[in-house]
């Protein structure tokens, strides 16, 4: 395996190509360039995928994988909004509650190890994010918690339609998304 260092733009260009989760930056140059795509799953030990391990932990098993959001793996990662979620992999999620899983793990998949911003978004009197779903059922019995793809975040899901837009459009605006571009990602859920 060779490495190569690549800019912030080369970076979100190939990035933005990404047509499924998991998908490798080698998997993904090799599609665009018309060459065999070699596929091989991405087998993610169960130690370390949960937040609150080390750092080179999980530097260490993104670089042995190769996937796509590895090019910075900090709490300093710079994302790109307009360009983060796959419209079509988007549409084929099932309802509201899949959409809003699926733009969560795709922030997730794309911030780095920070992010455990989410945990800082909640209600006057509610909790929508955990990083267990015991503590979301013991906020709420009726929080009907999810999993956020593999992350080990939680998010609650008994809420309207409308209500998930704001909770979305107050975590983009947390990792650095200006209010016209929260609203517009939230408004795909």
């Amino acid at each position: 395996m060779k490495y190569i260092e690549v800019d912030e733009e080369l970076y979100r260009y190939i990035a933005s190509k990404t047509e499924r989760i998991g998908e490798s930056a080698s998997d993904i140059l090799r599609r665009l360039l018309g060459l065999t795509v070699e596929q091989a799953p991405l087998e993610v030990p169960e130690d370390i995928s949960h937040p609150g391990k080390e750092v080179e932990e999980v530097q260490e098993l993104k670089a042995n994988h190769e996937v796509a959001e590895t090019a910075q793996v900090n709490t300093n990662t710079v994302i790109a909004f307009d360009e983060l979620v796959n419209e079509a992999q988007l549409e084929a999620q099932k309802g509201a509650v899949g959409r809003f899983l699926f733009i969560l793990e795709t922030l997730y998949l794309s911030s780095g190890n920070g992010f455990d911003k989410v945990l800082q978004v909640q209600g006057r009197d509610r909790l929508y994010f955990a990083t267990s779903k015991d503590a979301l059922l013991n906020a709420s019995k009726s929080a009907n918690p999810k999993e956020i793809g593999n992350s080990g975040y939680w998010v609650t899901t008994n809420n309207n339609t409308a209500k998930k837009r704001n909770i979305l459009s107050e975590v983009l605006e947390q990792f650095g998304a200006s209010e016209i571009q929260a609203s517009k990602l939230a408004e795909r859920v």
